[in-house]
């Protein structure tokens, strides 16, 4: 008798955002065509007894090849980038097309297209990154983009070659609003930081720690408010990035007091750095942990923990930034260390994301089951326009799967060494993890099975988005201090 389904995960404890059930789920052409117990035959067969199957993850703010200025280079492609997502449990990633300034957003497009074409194993859309919104960019290039399903794009508030004023930022609210596109916003305030920058080095104050002093959380708080207004003058949503800071979690809780639609993301190093990380000396290990905003204190771990736990985070994502330590094109640029302004910003963690959280989120009894798959795959779906498709384990949605495997008696000690990005490091080198994917599914074919990698180059397909669903806000019935 022919087999039924092309896979069977069998005695699955599936995890969606609203339940935890058991079931089998039956796949046939990259799509869960049925579920319930006892289904037909497979030509392949997973026993998932007694593990928690989830949606495979949704990384939706990460930063592949992404163009910079030489001499840095990002070390991960789409094809180490996106191997490493997998082995990790994501099974969908949404990175970056950057515009520069001088440049045209659809040239941007088509480079990153050029980088991502035959590369990726999994699936991907493209964010856009407006830095130059010139009339034609404003009245053709970007309504047209969203119209092709690029339906998000990146505001900057600081760096040079990327920050907006107030008035351009309130015209690109504006024109999110006029064709449904999901606006985001990194939020911090540029003059501040480029006033204690100054101030620093004349102070000969140059070592990697100086960068979280060059950034204090009230540069994020006061840009958080001002982002917050913006959108509340234009009436649209907007969604606030890699937010880090007791402060701006504050201000968040605040607008959505007031019923603001105001939806945030946080990372992984906001629950497990802090500014300690980033060197208690004047040594440059700490190079390895600076990115913007920073890690700040213990109180904001928490405060940030909190927020995961009570709906104030929309999603959770990883922003990994790939720069090498040892490499001149990484954190020592030209072989050299640099003062903290010179540091190449960013972190590794598209691989790491989803245990991390799991370990010591849905293990710990912090979040439960269900918010974690809200966090890392329904919400970001949905946010920026995949759902059904993607996000949810349901008849009719890719099979795209991720079965755990959790061991507190036995756990893994998280080395670089194991993990498959192109990067030298990972700033949580030597955590204890009490899970981590047995397998990970991808349009219903096994690419990773714990222990090896099975995922072909030029596999992932570029995904058109819809226009987004905003995730309603809870209200915290908490205002900001």
């Amino acid at each position: 008798m022919d087999a039924e389904f092309d896979l069977v995960i069998r005695n699955a404890q599936v995890a969606t955002a609203s339940d935890t059930f058991l079931s089998d789920i039956g796949v046939k052409d990259g799509r869960i065509v049925q579920m319930g117990l006892s289904l037909g035959a497979g030509k392949r067969e997973v026993d998932a007894q007694g593990r928690i199957t989830t949606p495979g993850g949704i990384d939706a703010h990460c930063h592949l090849d992404q163009p910079i200025a030489p001499p840095a280079r990002m070390t991960d492609d789409f094809e180490s980038g996106t191997r490493s997502a997998a082995c990790g449990g994501t099974t969908t990633i949404i990175p970056f097309a950057a515009q520069q300034k001088g440049q045209t957003l659809r040239a941007a497009v088509d480079d990153y297209h050029r980088r991502a074409e035959g590369r990726a194993s999994i699936d991907y859309g493209f964010h856009l990154i407006v830095s130059d919104p010139t009339p034609d960019v404003m009245a053709n290039e970007l309504p047209q983009l969203i119209a092709e399903g690029y339906t998000s794009f990146k505001i900057y508030m600081t760096y040079d070659d990327m920050k907006l004023d107030d008035g351009q930022i309130l015209r690109l609210l504006a024109l999110a609003r006029a064709h449904g596109a999901m606006a985001m916003i990194h939020a911090e305030n540029s003059e501040c930081i480029a006033w204690l920058t100054e101030s620093l080095l004349d102070a000969g104050l140059t070592a990697p720690r100086y960068h979280a002093a060059s950034r204090p959380m009230l540069v994020e708080r006061e840009a958080t408010h001002r982002a917050i207004s913006l959108a509340e003058l234009v009436n649209v949503p907007m969604l606030l990035v890699h937010v880090s800071a007791r402060d701006a979690v504050e201000q968040i809780q605040w607008a959505r007091s007031r019923g603001l639609k105001v939806l945030s993301e946080t990372c992984p190093q906001y629950l497990f750095l802090t500014a300690e990380d980033l060197g208690m000396d004047d040594g440059y290990e700490g190079a390895r942990c600076v990115c913007s905003p920073p890690p700040r204190d213990s109180d904001s771990q928490e405060a940030i923990w909190s927020a995961l736990a009570d709906g104030t985070f929309t999603v959770f994502s990883s922003d990994h930034a790939p720069f090498s330590f040892e490499s001149p094109t990484g954190k020592k640029p030209g072989g050299e260390e640099v003062a903290f302004p010179y540091i190449p910003n960013g972190i590794p963690g598209i691989e790491t994301r989803l245990p991390l959280l799991y370990s010591e989120g849905v293990m710990t009894g912090r979040i439960s089951i269900n918010r974690f798959v809200e966090l890392t795959a329904t919400n970001p779906a949905k946010t920026y326009g995949l759902h059904p498709r993607k996000g949810t384990i349901a008849i009719g949605s890719d099979a795209d799967l991720v079965i755990w495997d959790e061991h507190p008696d036995d756990p893994v000690r998280l080395t670089n060494a194991m993990l498959h990005h192109a990067v030298d490091y990972t700033p949580y080198e030597g955590r204890s993890l009490d899970c981590w994917p047995a397998y990970t599914i991808t349009g219903g074919e096994v690419v990773w099975d714990g222990r090896r990698y099975f995922g072909t180059p030029g596999r992932g397909r570029f995904l058109p988005r819809g226009l987004p669903t905003i995730v309603p806000a809870k209200p915290t019935g908490r205002a900001a201090r």
